[in-house]
């Protein structure tokens, strides 16, 4: 059956059973909109892989794999970029903790005013309405690849989102998180599956070696552009925008703890890292068995087709299955996420004195149709790369607002307003062919030619934005009035307020609860307007071991490849 046998159709429809089954029982959780948006009552073990399983989906492998494919081992880069942020996992998530926030636009408003709370929650649910796309885009393309073509992807798109919309809307981010354990551990499995008998087809890394002519393709950081400066540049675009991807907030201030949330988004993310190595390893040695002939978005599934059958009956279901996890554990939790920013600051002030029913009822009709902007971004797209990047680019619009914010006391929300709307007009600009051409003329190589077309080349056109937004909101910040004394005074309490154990959610978002003592100003720089707290030993410790690991590594995987 579609070339499936027996034991492949049995798990993959035990899987679909028992991952609906087990999201709608998680409805019973759900009272009101903070169970069903911010529930705080899981642990490390949860947080750890809910982490993962929201930062892990199958696209991303395809990503990889895919541009392994064709620029070799620097084709890792398209997830690694994340893995200089990783240690600063660990000094975010108990700011974002602390904000004692359901959403990331709950931020904004209190740090800024409503209209940047609702800038953010518009520009942040179509940012994840697009990535549940790319996601549906790359899952439907490996999937369907692993059906031999004779399922269309588009009907795998659309079986996919009927699933994790069912037990996404019934239970919420409870429901996430409680499939997301399920999840994260078959994402691992598909992960590796391959790993082992691929490269034993192929002779190992010595065999890798002898079938690859060209060297460059064993190098992390060539050819095709992606050298030190791209991975640099990237790396800086994704930790400034990681803290205004919406679905953050729930990876950081889901716990019962500060020290849980940092935990789990830490150690989630590692994990994370470490599979991207096989993703990495199993699109160059498709390269090795395949040849270059092939559909780069489509070699994943190619390759689960080809090995494992042979291996042991039913083995293609677990991965496929493992494939429809690692997707659907992050698009529940996008789905949620962004219906949060719509529902709370969008919906909610506009229909004040609404029942807790109503607005979780509410809820989910937006989280529906934020799944529909999705599929019909999914139809849209040519390739998952160019979908990758287009997330890239979306992510720290905002994310420039959110740093000036958190340690400048003289943002203003005229600066945050300039930040990320001259950050978009320099994107805007930066892809028009007068000035692109314009920049071609001049020796910096702010330009790159693909199929005989000048682009900008995507490190530059990262430089551009990103410093034109930082010079904008700092400009209109000095040109405006400061915001008042006691909303600012407000913010920076909460952010140096630790969260205590058994601490509960609060009666408003942002606010800190009766008889939690504000403990008092320990600043780097005392007397100005920088609100830089001196970090805990705790702080320090993780951050220190943290580097270490990413050092480790990179060595490891350097290693395993020569």
């Amino acid at each position: 059956m579609l070339g499936l046998g027996a034991p492949d159709i049995a798990v993959l429809v035990a899987y679909f059973i028992g991952i609906t089954l087990i999201g709608i029982w998680a409805a019973r959780l759900v009272k009101n909109m903070g169970d069903f948006f911010m529930p705080r009552r899981f642990g490390k073990v949860m947080l750890v892989t809910h982490a993962f399983g929201t930062g892990t989906h199958s696209d991303q492998a395809v990503g990889v794999a895919a541009k392994t494919f064709t620029n070799g081992l620097s084709g890792i880069w398209y997830q690694w970029l994340w893995l200089f942020c990783t240690p600063f996992y660990w000094l975010i998530a108990p700011i974002m903790r602390r904000f004692r926030a359901i959403t990331v636009s709950d931020v904004f408003t209190l740090r800024y005013n409503r209209s940047v709370g609702m800038l953010f929650a518009v520009v942040g649910a179509c940012q994840l309405s697009f990535v549940i796309g790319v996601m549906l885009k790359g899952s439907g393309a490996v999937i369907s690849a692993s059906f031999g073509q004779q399922v269309s992807p588009d009907l795998i798109i659309l079986i996919m989102t009927a699933l994790f919309v069912t037990y996404g809307m019934a239970g919420g981010l409870s429901a996430a998180i409680i499939t997301d354990f399920i999840q994260g551990i078959l994402t691992i499995v598909f992960s590796f599956a391959l790993v082992p008998f691929v490269m034993r087809e192929v002779g190992g890394v010595a065999g890798l070696w002898d079938k690859i002519a060209d060297p460059r393709m064993f190098s992390l950081v060539a050819p095709g552009g992606i050298g030190v400066f791209y991975v640099t540049v990237i790396a800086i675009n994704a930790l400034i925008g990681i803290v205004t991807q919406p679905h953050t907030m729930g990876n950081c201030a889901a716990g019962r703890s500060e020290y849980a949330g940092r935990f789990g988004w830490t150690v989630g993310n590692f994990i994370k890292r470490i599979c991207t190595m096989a993703w990495c390893i199993t699109g160059l040695a498709a390269l090795a068995y395949l040849g270059k002939d092939v559909d780069p978005d489509h070699v994943y599934g190619i390759m689960a087709r080809d090995f494992l059958p042979r291996i042991m009956p039913g083995l293609l279901g677990v991965f496929l299955a493992s494939l429809l996890a690692s997707v659907m554990s992050s698009c529940d939790s996008f789905m949620i996420a962004s219906s949060a920013l719509l529902t709370e600051n969008v919906y909610k002030p506009l229909r004040a004195n609404k029942s807790q029913k109503h607005y979780v009822f509410v809820g989910r009709i937006i989280a529906l149709l934020i799944v529909l902007g999705g599929v019909w971004s999914a139809y849209s797209l040519e390739s998952v790369v160019q979908g990758l990047e287009i997330f890239w680019k979306i992510a720290p619009m905002m994310g420039i607002a959110f740093w000036l914010g958190l340690f400048w006391r003289r943002t203003t929300a005229a600066g945050a307003w300039a930040s990320t709307l001259g950050a978009f007009a320099m994107w805007f600009v930066s892809t028009k062919p007068f000035f692109v051409s314009a920049l071609a003329k001049l020796p910096f190589g702010f330009t790159i030619e693909n199929n005989g077309e000048i682009l900008m080349y995507l490190p530059w056109q990262m430089v551009f934005y990103l410093v034109t937004g930082l010079i904008a909101g700092i400009v209109v910040s000095l040109l405006t009035r400061p915001e008042q004394k006691e909303q600012l005074d407000r913010f920076y309490e909460l952010v140096r307020t630790p969260v205590m154990e058994g601490e509960g959610a609060p009666t408003r978002p942002c606010t800190i609860p009766d008889g939690i003592e504000i403990p008092p100003k320990r600043l780097l720089f005392k007397n100005t307007n920088l609100e830089i707290m001196v970090p805990s030993r705790l702080s320090v410790i993780g951050f220190v071991l943290s580097w270490i690991a990413v050092g480790v590594m990179i060595w490891v995987f350097y290693a395993i490849t020569r």
